[in-house]
């Protein structure tokens, strides 16, 4: 039987033209988190960025809306200054978030870079006050963890402490090897019978050494490979041992560093790309959690995570003028060092250490008799550990601080900073962990 009936659409017309223009505010879904990167930050003081603006020549975007972008593009794994530009023209949230404006990428990280570079932690200080005060954290309790993010760097410009001492010690081998030649040749003829030390070799030393090598041995008939040696060494030997020098300033205390970000440190990576056991040039992010909020974070250039607790602990203090009441960690930080700066400064330190899992099994915390003052700090971890409040935290920590990054490396795929230089890679921590905070919960801003 034929079938008269007639299928239906809905008009479409892509080219009409609308009597009354649509409100973005009606597009906007109510508890869209856009919404709560808005109201938060509309609530924030911004009076230390707004100070670093000078009067005079033409307008400039608002830093409120610029933070409002960079804050949800970090929330929505847009971490690219010319993808944020791109979202501004073509996704309606980021054109509801910043009324239509449309800085370009340049301007978006220029404010990313310089603007924010000394203001950016007062403003996450803020916003955990603000998580505090609505019961969603509490700075009483936190706990530390770890990880190493990638540099924005060059993975094989590197340079090496151990290279800088070799090359070294290698110039005042030779450089003696010479003034020895030098002193046998001439040791007749010339009366300089003076011992040239080269403990302390640096470039003034070996140019007043070359010059009394070539002073000696002028006009004598010498090796052809001596002469050959002796040329180099004035040519190069000077210029690099000053190379040298800088280097070392650079590098400080630490074991390398990376050219193209002098910063960063390398460091092995779970992200192997290579599967070798590369090292690459990265950061060591030390972060503070309660309830998988950040409640704060730290950068530093060296692996492992035994040094970095009295620094984090620091700057918890300056931001918060105040220390928590407990502090969770991991056997990484159970060192005699980090035991006594908690005990010092009044934290209840629930932290392992090496032989902690192993002591729980026997039950008697192992402690050091050619060391009474660690024997008396581990026993004294023990005794907190093994308590009903220190198996509570034990499990509480690998649920709390390790899911975060998680949600930070697996879920938004941040591995390797966009920005070179440590103060640049702060703001990016910064936002990230804004980012992670506002997302994580609607926050209730009336």
């Amino acid at each position: 039987m034929y079938n008269k009936s007639k299928v239906v659409f809905k008009d479409y017309n892509p080219k009409q033209n609308f009597l009354l223009p649509p409100s973005l505010e009606e597009l906007i879904e109510l508890n869209h988190p856009v919404r709560t990167v808005s109201d938060v930050i509309d609530g924030l003081d911004l009076e230390c960025l707004i100070k670093n603006y000078k009067p005079g020549g033409t307008s400039s975007y608002h830093p409120r809306m610029l933070l409002k972008v960079l804050v949800y593009g970090y929330l929505c794994n847009i971490f690219s200054s010319r993808r944020l530009e791109e979202a501004l023209k073509q996704n309606i949230h980021f054109m509801w978030l910043s009324g239509m404006s449309r800085p370009d990428h340049n301007t978006i990280n220029r404010f990313r870079s310089e603007r924010l570079k000394d203001e950016v932690r007062s403003i996450f200080t803020q916003v955990v006050l603000l998580l505090e005060s609505q019961g969603h954290v509490s700075l009483k309790t936190v706990f530390t963890d770890g990880t190493k993010i990638e540099a924005n760097a060059n993975r094989y410009t590197f340079v090496w402490g151990r290279s800088i001492e070799r090359n070294k010690r290698r110039i005042e081998e030779q450089l003696q090897d010479l003034w020895e030649y030098t002193q046998q040749v001439a040791a007749t003829e010339s009366k300089d019978k003076t011992e040239v030390e080269f403990k302390a070799i640096d470039k003034e030393a070996v140019e007043k050494t070359i010059k009394k090598i070539d002073t000696a041995l002028k006009g004598k008939k010498i090796c052809p490979k001596v002469r050959q040696k002796l040329n180099y060494a004035r040519k190069n030997w000077p210029a690099n041992l000053q190379k040298y020098a800088k280097q070392e300033d650079i590098m400080g205390k630490r074991n390398s560093f990376c050219k193209t970000d002098t910063d960063a440190t390398f460091m092995r990576m779970k992200e192997d790309h290579m599967k070798n056991g590369q090292l690459k040039p990265g950061y060591n992010l030390q972060i503070s959690t309660h309830n998988q909020f950040i409640v704060n974070y730290s950068l530093h250039p060296n692996p492992n995570d035994t040094r970095t607790l009295p620094e984090h602990i620091k700057i918890f203090k300056e931001h918060y003028n105040r220390l928590p009441e407990e502090l969770v960690a991991d056997a990484g930080y159970g060192s005699q060092e980090n035991y006594t700066l908690l005990d010092n400064e009044g934290v209840e330190a629930y932290v392992k250490y090496n032989h902690f899992d192993k002591d729980t099994r026997t039950g008697i915390p192992s402690i050091s008799l050619s060391n009474p003052e660690v024997a008396q700090l581990r026993t004294k971890a023990y005794n907190l550990l093994v308590t009903d409040r220190g198996k509570e935290l034990r499990k509480q920590r690998c649920h709390d601080v390790e899911t975060v990054f998680a949600q930070i490396k697996n879920n938004k795929g941040f591995r390797r900073y966009n920005l070179r230089s440590k103060a640049k890679a702060e703001v990016e921590t910064a936002l990230l962990a804004m980012a992670h905070n506002l997302k994580k919960c609607p926050v209730r801003t009336s």
